[in-house]
């Protein structure tokens, strides 16, 4: 398995982004991951994506601006802030982003059934937790009842389509 802390799909992946969390500059490592603000001042380069902050008020302005980013990173910056789930949800539902999302910041293990769920496809987990234990949760469910970005219809719907 390689030396990793980046799921990606479901797999574990060498994560070739630097993250930078400095407002003020561009890091010198590319292809980084850099704060909104500092994006959009160079969004033109294409080694660089934005991370958004929990805080953000995603509408269709910013969402044209970040249409054209190589990936789009959402920030958690406590495991109990839950305004990442619906970032995700609305790149991928409302605006029909394709690219990667990518869960950065405090990551645990216990949420990321729910993020791949909200359309999350690549987690950048938290520096003490254990890929073999976070591969082994994200399987931990194999059925969901409810609709969601992954899978569209609930499970009674899809019992009663199968049952015709």
């Amino acid at each position: 398995m390689p030396d990793t802390s980046l799921i990606k799909l479901g797999q574990p992946e060498q994560d070739t982004w630097a993250l930078s969390r400095d407002e003020a500059s561009l890091p010198e490592t590319r292809p980084a991951i850099v704060p909104l603000g500092v994006w959009r001042e160079h969004r033109d380069d294409a080694s660089l994506a934005p991370w958004l902050p929990s805080d953000t008020q995603l509408d269709a302005p910013l969402y044209d601006a970040l249409r054209q980013a190589p990936l789009i990173a959402i920030d958690f910056p406590s495991f109990t802030d839950g305004r990442g789930y619906s970032l995700a949800r609305l790149l991928r539902e409302r605006y029909g982003y394709t690219g990667e999302v990518r869960a950065i910041g405090d990551v645990l293990i216990d949420q990321l059934f729910y993020m791949t769920r909200c359309g999350f496809d690549a987690l950048a987990l938290r520096d003490d937790q254990h890929l073999d234990d976070a591969l082994r949760a994200l399987g931990a469910f194999s059925v969901s009842y409810q609709p969601a970005v992954d899978v569209k219809e609930a499970l009674f719907e899809r019992r009663l389509r199968e049952a015709t």
